[in-house]
């Protein structure tokens, strides 16, 4: 999963992807693709290769967050946005997040981004490892 060039722009709502930086700003495109325009650097830019979700011991990268959420095959459509059920699924993935320093924004943030990434092709699909049943020939 390659998180790099995909960015949040504070002010607007989903997920953009830089296509190009100029003088003035960065170029981006929407995810889904669609409108190209540019956004001045005035405007506070997150890349989301850069953004950590703290963890009691640490910080966990986002990346590593999304595999999680991947490898559990969480739908987010079938996800409610109340916080109770936001933490529950975050506490079953990564069990020792921090509570007090992650918030519910946060969460409703994560999640978003998390849907909008998966249903435009940004994760591989993880094939489930099955066992093998080859017989073998005698010689």
């Amino acid at each position: 999963m390659n998180l790099e060039g995909i960015l949040s722009i504070s002010g607007k709502p989903g997920l953009y992807k830089q296509i190009s930086q100029s003088k003035s700003g960065v170029i981006v495109e929407t995810i889904p693709p669609g409108k190209r325009f540019l956004s001045h650097f005035n405007n506070r830019i997150s890349a989301l290769n850069e953004i950590c979700i703290y963890t009691i011991t640490s910080e966990k990268p986002l990346k590593d967050v999304f595999e999680l959420l991947q490898k559990k095959e969480i739908k987010v459509e079938s996800i409610k946005e109340d916080e109770s059920s936001l933490r529950a699924i975050i506490l079953d993935i990564l069990p020792d997040y921090d509570v007090d320093r992650v918030y519910y924004s946060d969460l409703k943030k994560l999640f978003k981004w998390y849907d909008i990434l998966s249903n435009n092709g940004f994760f591989k699909k993880i094939k489930k490892k099955s066992k093998s049943t080859k017989k073998v020939k005698d010689a």
